[in-house]
């Protein structure tokens, strides 16, 4: 059987562009397939009104360029979906990544070879390759979720899913729109829909906390500051659980005094941004201390919302934190608009669309449009997408019955040179993704390099290896509060998925320093040939 490429990387976006610029560096040969029209991978699917990224754009910016950093000119502090757009078509023009780039192609089935070592993978187009290794840059929030209720097919009106958003837009003006969902996406686009919007019916099943960004303009001193301090910002962030580089104060929220405790809140707060959440070292350890974050998101929101009820519907219950931390403009204040309604549908799902709305708590509530901002099949969605087959043809999907489980984030046994990016059991989506996805990127573009050098053709995790990894990332998120509440985190989302929390919540620290004594081990826990 004749290879194709050395590699197949699945996904033009951060994650498929670095991979592929790395492989070119080391001298190996590689294809890209990306199933959109262009580079970017959530940031081109994302175009839904407010799209914005939650970590500061100095910081969610490929590190392993100083040239593109310094040449590349950020405007916000929070960069827009447009902008980040602009940045990987910018990167992918740099690096002359295109060429090997082949669009508009979904990848459908690949086939681990065990007679040939190689991979086949197949598309929906009916086209054939073959490689040595795989490689997933699918992304984490890559696999849209549309909920499965009733009627949904029978709305007369346009239907728009905020993870597949038109890229020519939507015009809402002089249009009643109802919106089912609270989420991040919805926490974004909310304001700006209900501007433009006759009437916003929003159907909220659970509330989400959020911290207000405060965006705004970057200023050019801060800019220069910036860039002369690069090198030693990155190294920063590299020490830190988020691999973002901001400040944690590493007290006690309950043992620090009750005045002191509400002037650090609001310092967090006035600043804006997921920095708030490190307003003491024991938000996520000690329910107490929780608490106390949550009482004062809490009484924000009574303190914006003028509604009474309204405030109260608004006021999230869980754990703070548990749930991913949402970054607003204006959000809180859009309910204080007279053409803004919330409905709480927490105690009772909608019953059903109809053709001209939905039904929910025996009342019906028309409107011309119809927004799902119901997240995505987080982690695993995309990948169980494609049907992965090992060794002796079991499927991705039946490996992974009980709940995903790799080595390190990075590798699947029973599939043999098969690499997942940012995958389920890495920090990934409690971190800034770029960093975490260049770690993978260069792991990854080492262990080939290294494989090469030794003559090996074939990289796999052992079983046991990885059965350890599992227990450790159960573990380490048995001992926070994060895996308290229902959420994406552990598939809560999705019905039937299965309740395993998905990340690794150990930090970015250790986990690149468990990445590290693996290789140092001689690549420990895998077998080669």
């Amino acid at each position: 059987m004749d290879m194709d490429f050395d590699a197949v990387i699945v996904g033009a976006g951060f994650a498929g562009m670095y991979m592929l610029h790395r492989l070119r560096q080391g001298g190996f040969s590689a294809r890209v397939l990306e199933t959109g029209k262009g580079v970017g991978g959530t940031w081109y699917w994302n175009r839904y009104p407010g799209a914005r990224c939650d970590v500061e754009s100095v910081q969610y910016s490929y590190q392993f360029s100083p040239e593109l950093e310094q040449e590349w000119e950020w405007t916000e502090r929070y960069a827009t979906q447009p902008e980040i757009l602009r940045y990987a078509n910018h990167v992918a023009d740099r690096f002359d990544l295109r060429r090997d780039i082949q669009f508009e192609t979904r990848v459908t089935r690949a086939t681990f070879d065990e007679q040939e070592n190689l991979w086949i993978i197949e598309t929906g187009a009916g086209e054939r390759l073959v490689s040595r290794f795989v490689v997933t840059a699918m992304g984490c929030l890559s696999s849209p979720n549309t909920p499965k209720i009733p009627g949904l097919s029978e709305f007369r009106g346009p239907t728009y899913h905020t993870g597949s958003w038109p890229h020519e837009g939507v015009d809402f003006s002089g249009r009643t729109v109802g919106m089912i969902g609270t989420g991040s996406s919805a926490i974004q686009s909310i304001p700006l829909i209900a501007r433009q919007a006759e009437h916003l019916t929003v159907f909220q099943r659970t509330a989400n906390y959020t911290v207000p960004a405060h965006n705004a303009p970057l200023a050019p001193d801060y800019v220069r500051q910036v860039k002369a301090d690069y090198r030693e910002m990155r190294a920063r962030a590299k020490t830190k659980p988020a691999g973002i580089d901001f400040d944690i104060n590493w007290a006690s929220a309950v043992e620090t005094s009750e005045a002191e405790r509400a002037r650090v809140f609001e310092t967090r707060w006035a600043y804006g941004g997921l920095g708030f959440i490190a307003s003491f070292a024991d938000l996520l350890l000690n329910d107490q201390s929780n608490k106390t974050a949550a009482d004062f998101v809490r009484a924000k929101i009574r303190e914006i919302v003028r509604d009474p009820r309204t405030a109260e519907i608004l006021s999230p219950r869980n754990i703070i934190g548990c749930k991913r931390l949402c970054v607003d403009t204006g959000y809180w204040e859009t309910f204080n608009r007279p053409n803004v309604t919330l409905v709480d549908i927490g105690d009772e799902p909608i019953e059903r669309i109809t053709p001209s709305g939905l039904r929910a708590k025996g009342s019906d509530y028309d409107f011309d449009c119809l927004v799902l901002a119901t997240g995505f099949d987080a982690m695993t969605g995309a990948l169980l997408n494609v049907d992965f087959r090992g060794r002796r043809g079991i499927a991705l999907n039946e490996a992974w019955r009980d709940g995903p489980k790799t080595y390190l984030g990075l590798t699947v046994a029973g599939f043999p040179n098969l690499f997942t990016i940012t995958g389920p059991g890495s920090p990934s989506v409690l971190t800034n993704m770029l960093p975490s996805i260049e770690q993978h990127v260069e792991w990854i573009a080492d262990c080939l390099e290294a494989m090469r050098t030794r003559g090996q053709t074939v990289i796999e995790a052992t079983g046991p290896a990885q059965e350890a990894w599992v227990h450790e990332v159960g573990n380490s998120a048995s001992i926070t509060l994060r895996a308290t509440c229902s959420s994406w985190y552990v598939g809560a989302n999705i019905p039937g998925k299965p309740r395993v929390f998905m990340p690794y919540i150990g930090g970015l620290p250790a986990y690149i320093a468990a990445c590290e004594e693996v290789v140092a081990g001689s690549y420990k826990g895998f077998a080669f040939s």
